[in-house]
């Protein structure tokens, strides 16, 4: 069976990226920083804890507007993951143009090592002096 077109392989991710530029584009248009456009976290509602996600929001939104300061002081670990999308979906790209499948295999380490990393991240922020954390 002959390889698929290009146009076709490439279609996936672009639909990723309209939705991905899609969720930024509302979240740039519509500030998550005045209260009733979001729903806010069960988690820091309830317990009065930030979770990883807090503060996602609002990075995002500043991304959005070039405010890598803000964004990084929201939710750092967020801002990565924007960064580590982008470098994924090139690659992504790259492998599609070519013909190759796109694989992502992480193994029992890498998938511990971000997860203790987010706890961690999570612990600190939550503690007195990881205020600073706080989004």
């Amino acid at each position: 069976m002959p390889p698929a077109p290009r146009w076709r392989r490439l279609a996936t991710p672009a639909g990723v990226l309209a939705a991905v530029g899609g969720a930024f584009a509302y979240v740039g248009v519509v500030d998550p920083n005045h209260p009733g456009h979001y729903p806010v976290c069960p988690l820091y509602r309830f317990t009065g804890l930030y979770c990883p996600g807090c503060g996602g929001l609002r990075s995002a939104h500043a991304f959005v507007h070039g405010d890598l300061t803000a964004a990084l002081h929201d939710n750092a670990p967020a801002v990565a993951g924007y960064l580590l999308f982008a470098v994924l979906w090139v690659v992504w790209v790259a492998r599609a143009w070519r013909g190759r499948p796109a694989r992502l295999e992480l193994g029992n380490a890498q998938m511990w090592v971000i997860g203790t990393l987010l706890l961690a991240f999570t612990v600190v922020r939550n503690l007195p002096f990881g205020a600073w954390l706080h989004p």
